[in-house]
């Protein structure tokens, strides 16, 4: 039987939201997602479809413990989603706020996205 997937912050269902943009910070909150749910933080969950408020995620959600959003830039595109759809995130995370200008540069370096993902994770383990 597999493990169940845990936070930081002990809960056993947390519900990962990234900003995934078209920008840089978009896709590293979105690779930075991904890396957070191999290492079992969380699922990785689709924003857009909450936005839709496609039924079968809006469950999903709704049955997890934790939310956290991870958003790209100060416009705060996942949070807002969430708050939209009913939903109050319990921890937002924004890459932006780790010095990382927004640009339309989307080939992210593998170093980029482990240092992200270390500042992310710092930001998990204080909780």
């Amino acid at each position: 039987m597999p493990e169940e997937t845990k936070c930081a912050c002990g809960s056993a269902n947390v519900a990962i939201f990234p900003c995934a943009g078209a920008a840089n910070i978009g896709q590293l909150s979105n690779r930075v997602a991904i890396e957070l749910e191999k290492q079992g933080i969380g699922n990785l969950m689709c924003t857009a479809g909450i936005g839709a408020r496609a039924p079968g995620l809006m469950k999903s959600a709704e049955a997890s413990d934790r939310i956290i959003t991870i958003d790209g830039c100060p416009l705060n595109c996942a949070s807002k989603t969430l708050e939209l759809a009913g939903f109050k995130p319990d921890r937002q995370i924004v890459i932006s706020e780790f010095g990382i200008k927004k640009s339309k540069k989307r080939d992210l370096e593998d170093q980029e996205v482990a240092d992200t993902l270390r500042k992310v994770m710092e930001i998990l383990q204080s909780e």
